[in-house]
């Protein structure tokens, strides 16, 4: 009996122990009372300021303006050296277009040199003679183009001074005083020595030009290869793509733009020949060179087309001259450029337009002609690089599958 009552002192009664002092029942050991786990009422964690909703659009906010400050500094930088930077980019993209031809060279049995030099040449052969046609062309007919437009300025002042809306021969006097005054001025003699430095920088930078492009066809996979060492695996496998797809959209875009722009010279130059327009083979060439630059390129053209038919044959040819470029640019736009272009293009009106702006502003009109090509290879690499390219496995079957080391 005396041992049971001992053991039933030390059982336990199955009620709760009474909480020690300053304790609330419930409360964790250490916890004081009132504050549930001890962390309601404490400091929050030093992360925790960015955890919610403000703080990841300010990690975010953040994260976009130091891009943007690297995008802004970067075409800065390039900004001050775009004597180098042109004539790379226009070299590339010569390369890209008659890349195919040496390729072609080389598997007739050709080195890789004598494919480069034989391709430049013919590139060269061709530039040369379209410009002795040109001059030649204006050199021929300046002379009546002169006497004609002369005789079309007497006919447009005598129709100022006797139209619907006449202007005194005071005003007219006063008019052509004051354009003398502006060619004989300070401004536009030194925008003459403005613009001998831009042509002493044209003819460095086209030397420059044709001697990148040159390497460029001869080595051009060495030199790429050459960046790509410091990357292997998965990256290197995309950079290969990358550089394989900007080939491409560069190549197809100069050929096709190269079709559509031979289409358009050949149909506005055979209206002004028809029509016996001066200079009418000198203005189909600049109808093909400036259909380079997209949506402008065709229009400022068709305007200087109708402005030399206005001076040398009259209004109503003019007219005429304004349906023909309306024509054929509904034509281009309609049936050439889907067809001939196909998908080498895959950029919204609105995009080219904001490149074609971006390119006029930081470079001109050589900024104008490549903005375009430009945005397209960015976009062809954004794509590769986040592997939404339809086009990835059949582009080059020489290139490993991806996610697999390189051979």
């Amino acid at each position: 009996m005396a041992r049971a009552a001992k053991l039933s002192e030390h059982e336990p009664s199955g009620e709760p122990p009474a909480p020690a002092p300053g304790k609330s029942p419930g409360s964790p050991a250490g916890s004081p009372a009132g504050s549930p786990a001890g962390k309601r009422n404490g400091p929050k964690p030093p992360g925790a300021l960015w955890a919610d909703s403000l703080g990841r659009i300010s990690i975010r906010s953040a994260q976009i303006l130091l891009i943007l400050g690297v995008a802004v500094t970067s075409v800065y930088a390039l900004m001050q050296i775009k004597l180098l930077v042109i004539p790379v980019l226009i070299a590339l993209i010569l390369a890209a277009a008659i890349g195919p031809f040496v390729n072609l060279l080389r598997r007739r049995g050709l080195p890789g040199a004598a494919a480069a030099s034989l391709a430049f040449v013919a590139l060269l052969i061709l530039l040369a003679g379209i410009s002795t046609v040109i001059y030649f062309s204006v050199r021929s007919q300046w002379s009546d183009l002169v006497q004609q437009a002369s005789s079309g300025l007497d006919q447009f002042e005598q129709f100022l001074l006797t139209g619907p809306v006449p202007v005194d021969r005071e005003q007219l006097d006063q008019a052509r005083e004051g354009i003398i005054q502006f060619a004989t001025s300070s401004q536009v003699r030194s925008g003459a020595i403005t613009g001998l430095s831009v042509v002493t920088e044209f003819l460095a930078g086209a030397a420059l030009m044709v001697v990148i492009l040159f390497f460029f066809l001869k080595d051009g996979a060495k030199i790429w290869n050459f960046f790509l060492r410091p990357f292997s695996g998965n990256r290197e496998a995309k950079l290969r793509r990358a550089g394989s797809r900007t080939l491409e959209v560069l190549g197809g875009y100069v050929r096709g733009t190269a079709v559509v722009a031979l289409v358009d010279a050949v149909a506005i130059g055979a209206a002004l020949l028809i029509l016996q327009v001066p200079l009418a083979f000198p203005l189909a060439i600049i109808v093909f060179m400036t259909a380079f630059i997209p949506l402008v390129g065709a229009t400022v053209a068709g305007i200087l087309a109708t402005l030399v038919a206005l001076v040398a044959n009259g209004p109503v040819v003019a007219l005429i001259v304004v349906a023909v470029v309306i024509a054929v640019n509904q034509l281009e736009g309609d049936l050439l450029q889907p067809i001939v272009m196909g998908k080498s293009l895959q950029l919204h009106a609105l995009v080219i337009l904001m490149a074609l702006t971006a390119g006029t502003i930081l470079a001109g009109i050589v900024g104008a002609v490549l903005s375009v090509p430009l945005a397209a290879v960015i976009w062809a690499v954004i794509q590769v690089w986040t592997a939404e390219d339809p086009n990835l496995e059949p582009m080059n079957p020489d290139l490993p599958p991806a996610n697999s080391e390189p051979v």
